[in-house]
């Protein structure tokens, strides 16, 4: 028998592999607000319903199946309206002064906290604009049009243009409802940032691939030969280890938006999610996460040609 030469498996990338701290993971802005060839919000927060089939036509040029009609994999978003929380005036990196949205919904006050300093109306502040270099928003969801839960998400998204146009923006939307519809359209290619499904504490085997030990071994079959040489005398970082496994901060490059539906269009319930009531994204193939886990969706800050010719025309939906 030849000598089993089995590498871990696991990027050393991603490192520590421990739990997120929070559903909605942070992101840098700056790139998409440097680079970004739109106006206006550059995110949105959407709700993983599942999975399902298309039937479609293929309208992509330059592809073997072009004109037939094929089966594609899709994952379905729930995307409720949102709404202006507040706004951030920025200097250097740090907030400087913030207006607080003061139409905002009556049960939103039992649900998040305010902050404790009194904020400016967003006419001072815009009085205010020559000392500030960024503006960003502060957005909550309206799960609660949606029936999905009770309590909002809240997230800081980053606005594309120059500060009058962040503060025009801003005037033209404060007290209003801002839809997924006014924000991304079909056959756009976006980025998804978003938590993985959590599996607890694993063993080296699961979390990184590693071989199993001969039945004769000592100290074990499913873990690794030796943690180390003797020099140095500690266990290095890469040496595959039990640990937690998911419920980590992934972020999934050029996603292709099949369509953008209402949700009357849905023709079933999603298992373990329920009823569609608001406005969906038809996406193209799997993303990570749990079914009504909170995603951030955002326009693709590295496109890709093959994914951006991708055209699809739905036939009908299958379960």
């Amino acid at each position: 028998m030849p000598t089993i030469h089995r590498p871990r498996y696991g990027s050393l990338q991603y490192w520590p592999r421990k739990r997120a701290s929070k559903l909605l993971p942070s992101v840098n802005w700056r790139p998409l607000e440097k680079f970004s060839k739109n106006k206006g919000l550059l995110g949105y927060i959407c709700y993983k319903a599942g999975m399902a089939r298309i039937l479609a036509k293929n309208l992509t040029n330059d592809s073997l199946t072009k004109g037939k009609k094929i089966v594609v994999p899709i994952t379905i978003l729930e995307c409720p309206p949102i709404k202006i929380f507040s706004v951030r005036f920025y200097k250097n990196g740090k907030v400087i002064f913030e207006s607080l949205n003061k139409n905002l919904d009556k049960n939103l006050k039992r649900k998040i906290r305010f902050p404790k300093k009194t904020s400016l109306s967003i006419e001072d502040a815009e009085k205010r604009l020559n000392e500030a270099d960024n503006i960003r928003v502060i957005i909550y969801s309206l799960v609660d049009k949606i029936g999905l839960k009770k309590t909002p998400d809240i997230l800081e998204i980053g606005i594309a243009g120059n500060l009058n146009e962040k503060i025009e923006f801003i005037k033209n939307n404060l007290e209003k409802e801002i839809n997924i519809t006014n924000l991304f359209s079909k056959n756009q290619t976006i980025d998804i940032k978003g938590l993985t499904r959590g599996l607890g504490f694993q063993g080296p085997v699961k979390r990184f691939g590693i071989g199993l030990r001969g039945h004769k071994a000592e100290k074990g079959q499913r873990r690794p030969g030796t943690l180390g040489a003797w020099t140095p005398s500690r266990v290095l970082f890469s040496v595959p280890q039990a640990g937690q496994m998911g419920f980590f901060k992934r972020l999934k490059y050029n996603n292709k938006i099949i369509d953008v539906l209402s949700p009357d269009k849905f023709p079933f319930p999603i298992e373990n999610y329920g009823k569609l009531n608001g406005n969906l994204i038809i996406l193209k193939g799997s993303i990570q996460g749990t079914p009504k886990r909170q995603l951030i969706i955002s326009p693709a800050i590295r496109e890709k040609k093959k994914t951006t010719k991708e055209n699809f025309e739905i036939i009908k939906f299958m379960k």
